[in-house]
């Protein structure tokens, strides 16, 4: 890689942590809206449902726009979206209003990603570590999510929500740098460059692995948005042991993004992402059986198995739909943190009826059947231009 491509990979990756930053928040502002505004576990796993829920099904459409056009000018107006849909949605008068705030942020992540995962890979050449570090970015968003909330609205109440806009005000400015003109292709130019070269799409593999994803992603989500009520209850800790709890799940990403791009390198990522996901299942089993303050030690384990596949899900859909890589990152990347979403309603009816516990046993299967769906997949190619990058 070229010191140019270098550069382009970290100004990509750290937009990608400041949009991401509004993932975590929703997740992380959960316990507020039940403390403050008293809503039950379904009405606070239904603000996720919000941000997931359009951002599921718009995804895809921009994953689809891109393929026939670069919009790099999407980025900074998407980081923005992000940040105002959260600042609004803490201090909304009233829960479809919060809802609908909320809607805007997942609309705003959902148009950032697959832009951002085109432009990263055509920077990364083909290198699964440095679309690692593009990963990592995302995953960092995440993992620092829990303190800034903690901090702004652990202080100030919801009413200081406005403050949490301020990563998006960043995370616009990196996205400008990152794609001022002549940073890239648009137009037929850009279209033709990104078909030249390219093999034939594998749908049957990429929908395989979209499934397995599926799975993935409603675990994390799930987690995301009940650990920490649900380590508080174990543990009989208070709102710092919750927080602390959600911050080391996230904060896997930081290790298990990179790790993945070197593993992969030397294992195969089909292989790395089989073992990932078995690991998953005794790391979830562990969250919700194992009693005490160990939970932390399984949560850490649950991160990792989590985490180590996330760049490698991008990358092999884009060698899946080598024609389609715009659909394939609004795909894979999207659904691995917004599909999840749809799920966490169920499982906050299922709590508020039962327990938490309760509710979290399903998660402890689904990676296994993620892992099903992966058995016989192959390794597919890389795209001709990469090779020839």
């Amino acid at each position: 890689m070229t010191a140019k491509n270098d550069r382009a990979i970290t100004l990509l990756s750290l937009g990608h942590a400041c949009v991401d930053v509004y993932q975590g928040a929703v997740a992380a502002l959960v316990p507020y809206f039940v403390a403050e505004r008293a809503y039950t576990y379904a009405a606070a796993s239904g603000v996720v449902l919000a941000a997931s829920l359009l951002s599921s099904l718009v995804q895809p459409l921009f994953g689809a726009l891109t393929d026939r056009w670069a919009m790099p000018w999407l980025l900074p107006l998407s980081v923005l979206a992000g940040g105002a849909g959260v600042a609004v949605g803490g201090i909304a008068g009233s829960y479809p209003l919060t809802l609908a705030a909320i809607a805007v942020s997942g609309i705003g992540v959902a148009a950032y990603h697959p832009e951002a995962a085109r432009a990263a890979r055509a920077a990364a050449g083909g290198s699964h570590t440095a679309m690692g570090w593009f990963s990592l970015g995302g995953n960092a968003g995440f993992a620092l999510a829990p303190p800034l909330v903690a901090a702004v609205v652990g202080v100030g109440g919801l009413g200081a929500s406005p403050l949490l806009g301020v990563p998006a005000l960043a995370g616009a400015v990196l996205c400008v740098a990152a794609v001022r003109p002549g940073r890239g292709r648009t137009g037929a130019a850009g279209r033709a460059a990104r078909g030249a070269g390219a093999g034939e799409d594998d749908w049957a593999s990429f929908l395989r692995l979209t499934g397995a994803v599926v799975c993935r992603s409603v675990v994390f989500v799930g987690l995301s948005t009940f650990v920490s009520l649900y380590v508080r209850e174990r543990t009989g800790g208070g709102q710092a042991a919750g927080t602390a709890a959600l911050f080391v799940l996230y904060l896997g990403g930081a290790v298990g993004t990179v790790a993945g791009g070197r593993l992969a390198e030397r294992y195969g990522r089909v292989a790395v992402v089989r073992r990932s996901y078995a690991l998953t299942v005794v790391a979830v089993a562990g969250v919700v059986l194992v009693p005490g303050w160990a939970v932390y030690v399984f949560v850490a384990l649950t991160s990792a198995g989590l985490y180590v596949p996330f760049s490698l899900h991008i990358t092999l859909g884009q060698d899946f739909l080598p024609r389609r890589t715009g659909t394939a990152s609004g795909v894979t990347l999207g659904l691995a943190v917004s599909a999840g979403g749809l799920a966490a309603p169920a499982l906050g009816v299922l709590a508020d009826a039962a327990s938490l516990r309760t509710a979290l046993l399903p998660l402890i299967a689904l990676p296994a059947v993620g892992r099903l769906l992966l058995r016989g997949l192959r390794e597919p190619a890389p795209v001709r231009s990469e090779r020839a990058a």
